[in-house]
This record gives structure tokens, sequence and C-alpha cells, in this order.
């Protein structure tokens, strides 16, 4: 998810959402809802798994390159609005966007073709979830890529935290928490991208992409990145986000020295208490769960979860809806959120828990 589609208007009617195209032996997938930042909504995920299984089979196609309509972004996630409306309402369809969109970014992440992301300007949520599961993915000097969830009560998904639990350190722990967006070289420090492009060339790529192998195209236009920020910031953020309790991280951000971390500690202070304790725990749990699979299937059980909670709701209304940027969270203080309601985040579900095949392991 995400705070994706905020103030977002909808595309009108005879618009299509995903616009595909095929140029030469690259088949190429368009959000188009660049007044919504190209908000995902349930049918434009249906749609681009549709468009994947036919690529899959159909021997034209050698890769697939994934970009969003519009100057301000590839995706700032999913559509907010519904899914606050779908909450307050008791409503089942955020669980089956869920579910379809889970299995999308599984789907992605084992493609048997190349799979090329454009992560220009703002990838927030679902929109990392469209993208930086890809084989290949290019972020630019506008890049703004995010988990920013916690503000707003929910809890990084589309396997966000399978993704930040492989940035080094502790530094994916940080932005999980903080939901704090990276740039280019920073997204390429925390494994969220593979290569730097300049925005201007980007368009070159794309059609080089349509008739060349896919590392050459890429060596004609790849570049080093402006300098990044979390690099000289490891050695506080390490130290402070080893903490056992979300707590005692702040307690160590704001002791530590550090202005930055006296920054972070503030914007955490801000945060659902609850979002934080359940992320903070996700991303302990990851360590031990192996593929993203079954990363997956964690964070829908705490996705589902935090559809019946109040804290999603609020946390909505504050930021898009009403738009007074004062959640009233709760239980609000971190210590009223008691281990036992940590653990109810991540109970089975039975019957409605998310089954995804098992990834195909080749032989050694």
């Amino acid at each position: 998810m995400s705070t994706g589609g905020q103030g977002q208007d909808e595309a009108p009617p005879h618009t299509d959402e995903v616009l595909l195209h095929t140029e030469g032996h690259a088949a190429q997938v368009t959000l188009n809802r660049p007044r919504a930042l190209n908000a995902l909504t349930h049918g434009m995920v249906l749609r681009i798994d549709e468009a994947l299984s036919a690529w899959e089979h159909d021997p034209g196609v050698r890769v697939v390159v994934i970009s969003g309509a519009g100057e301000r972004g590839l995706c700032a996630g999913g559509d907010i609005r519904a899914i606050h409306d779908d909450a307050r309402a008791g409503g089942t369809a955020s669980a089956d966007f869920w579910r379809d969109e889970y299995r999308l970014n599984a789907r992605i992440a084992r493609y048997p073709k190349p799979y090329v992301a454009l992560m220009d300007g703002i990838v927030m949520g679902g929109g990392v979830g469209v993208s930086a599961h890809g084989s290949v993915r290019i972020v630019t000097e506008r890049s703004r890529v995010a988990m920013p969830e916690t503000g707003i009560g929910f809890v990084p998904d589309v396997g966000g935290t399978y993704l930040l639990g492989r940035a080094p350190g502790l530094l994916g722990t940080h932005l999980a928490l903080t939901g704090a967006a990276v740039g280019a070289a920073d997204a390429l420090l925390c494994a969220l991208a593979d290569r730097f492009v300049p925005a201007e060339r980007l368009g070159a790529l794309v059609a080089d992409l349509a008739r060349l192998p896919v590392p050459e195209a890429l060596a004609r236009h790849v570049a080093e990145p402006p300098p990044g920020d979390l690099a000289r910031r490891r050695e506080w953020i390490d130290r402070c986000y080893a903490a056992d309790t979300v707590e005692e991280i702040i307690d160590r951000l704001l002791t530590c020295g550090a202005t930055e971390a006296k920054e972070a500690a503030e914007t955490l202070a801000a945060k659902s208490p609850t979002a934080l304790k359940v992320t903070l725990a996700a991303m302990r749990r990851v360590r031990e769960l192996g593929p993203l699979e079954k990363v997956l299937a964690q964070e829908y059980r705490v996705s589902l979860a935090a559809l019946r909670s109040h804290d999603l709701v609020e946390g909505i209304r504050a930021q898009v809806v009403d738009k007074d940027r004062t959640p009233h969270w709760s239980p609000a203080r971190l210590e009223e959120v008691t281990d036992d309601d940590v653990a109810r985040c991540f109970a089975p579900l039975g019957e409605r828990e998310l089954r995804l095949p098992a990834p195909v392991v080749s032989p050694s």
C-alpha cells in the first residue's frame, strides 16, 4: 500500500489505467493514472498479471518494461481512499485486492524473462511492489523510494519487509519504521535498485531494450548516481536500531548525539504506536522466514489485522481525507501497545491464508 493516491482524481472513464504496448522484442506496461500518481487499483493489478501471463509464453517478447505516465513518478502506492472506505464499511474488497497484489509481487520476482522497472520519480508502497521485485531496477536523479506505511497506521507490505530486510545492517529497519524516502544512491545501497540512469536517457534506454539484449542496452546508459546520505549515517543507525523495542530505539536515537538521529526519533513519535511495534516485529521475523512467498503470507496476515484496526482508518483520514495531519492513534502511547496486541497481528488466518506456490529451486 502506501500513502499513494493522496488528493487523487480518477482518470477519465475512457482512459485505460494500464497501457500495454509491444515494440520490437520489448513489452511495455505503463501505469496510466498520472493525476493519482499512478496509484494502483485492483483492476490494474489484474490487468498487469494477465499481461505478464500472456507475455511469458510469447516467444516474440524477450523483456518486459514497466513505467508510469506523467512526470511525477512510477507509482505512489495503492488507492488508499478506497481502502479507507472499505475498512470503515467492514468490507472485503481490500483483502481481495491485497491477495491479488501480493500474488503479482511474487510473480514479478519469479518472472522468467527480464523485468525492467523504471523507478523514476515517486515510487512508494505498491509502487515498490511492482518494481523492486523485478530483475532490473532502474533509478534516476528524480527517484524517491519509500515504504511510508507507519504514517497511516499500516505496516510495510507488498514484500516490503522482505526487500528492506536485505538492506545492509539495520538500514532497512530505519526505513521501515520512519517511512523515509531515499534517492538513487541510497536505493542502490539498500538493494532496492540495481542501476542508475539519468532521467533524460530513459526514452533512449527503452528504445534500445526493444532491439538489444538487456546487458548491452543498459551499458549504453548506466551512469554514477549523485551521492546519498545513508552510508555516512550507518554507524548510528545500526547502533540505535539494534535495540529490542521501539521505545529503546527512540531512547538511543535521542541520546546518540547525531542531529539526524534526533530527527528520526521525532519522526517516529508521530507514527502509529501499534504500526511501529508490529513493523519492528515483522522485520525481525523476516530473518527466519526465508523466501519472498513466506514473507508475503506473513504480510497478508498483518494487513488483514490492520484492516480491522482503528489506526488504519484514522491514519488515512488524517493524511488523505481530512488532511488535518493530526491522527489520533489508539493506543496513543507505545507503552500501551502490549506484546499480545502485536502477536494477534501475526495470528494464522485458517482458510483465508495467502498461499503462494513455493519457489522452484534450481539444482546446484
